[in-house]
């Protein structure tokens, strides 16, 4: 599969193993059969999160990411911004640790792409279910923590 996964940095936030991630991506992208991925993750912090927000889609709310989603069939394609601050905040209203609740933002994102929806509670409970395979997929194979400066 042709795979680009690339990440660019807003804030004073990294990936420090950015490797791990395009691995766990394209093992996340196999597990649905996606035949190419090509993504952009942009890590950001609230403020510029909702400006995005409210220029495309003209929405006056927090959010923790927005997929704009390029998708052609099973080619993946998508820029995908993440607000590290609300990341952060829904972990900690959760009880979860910050890095689960990354990967579920990461996920939840790229799910978007294959035609997974969130809207009604039927879809929200689909969306959970991949977003945990996903999860699983990534605790599976890298076997360690993140790590983030």
């Amino acid at each position: 599969m042709d795979t680009s996964v690339d990440f660019t940095y807003q804030i004073d936030f990294v990936l420090v193993d950015e490797q791990m991630f395009v691995n766990w991506l394209t093992g996340c992208a196999n597990l649905h059969n996606a035949t190419a991925l090509t993504l952009v993750y942009a890590f950001m912090d609230d403020e510029a999160l909702l400006k995005l927000n409210l220029k495309y889609l003209n929405h006056n709310t927090l959010t923790d990411i927005i997929t704009f989603d390029d998708t052609v069939g099973k080619d993946i394609v998508a820029n995908i911004a993440i607000s590290v601050t609300r990341v952060r905040e829904n972990a900690a209203e959760l009880n979860i640790s910050f890095d689960e609740e990354l990967l579920r933002v990461m996920s939840h994102g790229f799910l978007h792409c294959l035609g997974f929806q969130d809207k009604t509670e039927s879809q929200i409970a689909d969306m959970r279910r991949a977003e945990q395979a996903c999860i699983k997929l990534f605790h599976v194979e890298q076997n360690k923590e993140i790590n983030v400066s």
